[in-house]
């Protein structure tokens, strides 16, 4: 099939290289616009037009795909089919009707749970034993169309989200090839999704990234590591906001009998740990305002910290 690949962060990159590596005739790639980065905010091409560039094929960077001239320039690529991993804006049915096949997604969630922007972080958060990919086709309604294939994936006990979503991406590269070989040879059928077992996975804000000292051990946990890397979990010491990388729940004996109120701080030599509503969490790395990623031991004697002193 001719195919047109939309996507735009790293993420999508494996998705890319595979259809380009596949069967298919990769005729162009739709992406977000360049956008300013770094301390100078200068333009900088998402990384699926670095990738797209490196493999020679055109790129289209429409501010919205409602644009006429976009839709004019895909029409004229004649795309079969438009895979689509992390495009990040909404495609009007203006752009939806343009290929024969739709427009396929590959979603890093078992659809139908966790529909929206950020499923990854949000099957972290919960304690999701297991998740997945999932490609469908795409509809007006949010991550609602009919599904093509699946795979699953054994959500780890210490995984970041961004561990968690590097393992997705690759595996899914293979789902969303393999998808579009069953479109084309048409032993692939859509089927709707079902109406039970739907969740909602909102983007996470910097707000949702505050870790709330007065739950559980394993609750702070999951929230730590369901924000990294991004948005970066955080607490506050005193008026600075500290961010935080992921905590460990194994903590010595005396630590856990001293019993810490929540974000009641208990002060070692080589380690700094903090009260929950369960047991204490040892601290990772941490970084102070203006300060660069250390472990918690260093910041605690840096800053000169005591046992009792409060987070949060």
């Amino acid at each position: 099939m001719r195919v047109v690949f939309a996507g735009t962060p790293e993420v999508a990159v494996p998705s890319l290289r595979a259809v380009a590596a596949s069967g298919h005739e990769l005729v162009g790639v739709v992406t977000r616009p360049d956008a300013p980065a770094g301390r100078g905010r200068r333009l900088v091409a998402s990384p699926v037009a670095e990738a797209a560039e490196e493999l020679g094929v055109p790129v289209l960077k429409p501010s919205h795909p409602r644009e006429e001239d976009f839709q004019a320039a895909l029409r004229g690529w004649e795309p079969d089919c438009c895979p689509v991993v992390a495009y990040g804006a909404l495609l009007p049915q203006s752009a939806l009707d343009i290929p024969p096949h739709g427009w396929v997604n590959l979603h890093f969630s078992l659809l139908p749970a966790w529909r929206g922007a950020a499923p990854v972080q949000h099957a972290v958060r919960a304690g999701d034993e297991f998740t997945g990919a999932t490609t469908f086709r795409i509809v007006r309604a949010m991550d609602a169309g009919p599904t093509f294939g699946v795979m699953t994936e054994r959500v780890r006990p210490t995984d970041t989200a961004g561990d968690l979503l590097g393992r997705l991406a690759v595996a899914g590269a293979d789902l969303l090839v393999a998808t579009l070989d069953g479109i084309e040879d048409g032993s692939l059928e859509a089927r709707e999704q079902p109406e039970d077992g739907v969740s909602h996975a909102p983007k996470v804000e910097v707000a949702d990234a505050r870790v709330d000292w007065s739950e559980p051990a394993a609750a702070v946990d999951r929230r730590i590591r369901s924000c990294t890397p991004a948005p970066g979990a955080w607490t506050t010491h005193g008026e600075d906001r500290l961010k935080l990388g992921p905590v460990a729940l194994d903590v010595p004996d005396d630590v856990r009998a001293a019993r810490p109120a929540p974000g009641s701080l208990v002060v070692r030599k080589n380690a700094v740990y903090v009260g929950t509503a369960t047991s204490p969490v040892r601290l990772g790395e941490v970084k102070a305002t203006g300060k660069r990623m250390m472990p918690a031991a260093d910041w605690a004697r840096g800053a000169r910290l005591a046992d009792g002193e409060r987070l949060g």
